[in-house]
């Protein structure tokens, strides 16, 4: 590691976006896990804050979580293996983004994505308004879908008995973590985060301002 001098930075040149030029966001998150025997399972929400022309903020929340599907038949029709074993990710603690696949099986399917881009007309999924959480099982439990938006963070859970997916955001240790763990074959599971930034139109005194900083700068 390296120290950089202020004289160093003083030179560096970029673009960035201030605080000030955020008015306001939306965050989806979704999860869904599909079993060779049909079964399914879903778990998805969306919160969304924007800041109105009094700068007053508002926010709304929407959840929806679903089981269905499946036969009925032997155990073994969920592609999952009891002797196969995915673990530890659990452990595994990150400041920042983390995206742990843990795969014990074969002809799966895992992904963990997310995605942080500026864009002022994202759409939220579908769900319930203003519900903060979600919950779905099928009848023997075997299969669980869960969400919740809550003072700690957001919460995403799939339970299936070929393993689990989550995704967890901890605001107040500045953690986003994805977790696949799969213990079977032939299992479909995804992961995705997607947070949309929304910026405000720039006022004529701020771009006054930038104009005269240019304008000094190319004076140098």
């Amino acid at each position: 590691m390296q120290l950089v001098g202020d004289d160093v930075l003083a030179t560096q040149t970029g673009k960035y976006a201030g605080a000030t030029m955020i008015s306001g966001f939306v965050l989806n998150v979704i999860s869904q896990w599909q079993l060779p025997n049909g079964a399914s399972a879903l778990a998805q929400g969306s919160l969304s804050a924007v800041q109105n022309g009094g700068g007053q903020l508002t926010s709304s929340v929407s959840t929806f979580a679903s089981v269905s599907g499946g036969s009925h038949g032997h155990p073994g029709d969920s592609g999952a293996n009891p002797n196969a074993q995915a673990r530890g990710g659990q452990s595994v603690g990150v400041n920042g983004v983390s995206q742990i696949t843990q795969v014990a099986g074969d002809r799966n399917s895992g992904t963990n994505s997310a995605l942080i881009d500026f864009n002022n007309s994202a759409l939220t999924l579908t769900g319930p308004a203003n519900a903060p959480s979600a919950s779905a099982s099928n009848s023997t439990g075997s299969v669980k879908a869960g969400i919740s938006f809550g003072s700690n963070g957001v919460n995403v859970a799939l339970q299936t008995p070929a393993g689990l997916a989550t995704q967890t955001i901890a605001p107040s240790n500045g953690q986003i973590a994805q977790l696949l763990q799969i213990a079977g074959n032939n299992q479909q599971v995804a992961n995705a985060l997607q947070l949309h930034l929304q910026t405000q139109q720039m006022s004529a005194s701020m771009l006054r301002q930038l104009g005269v900083l240019q304008a000094l700068q190319n004076r140098r």
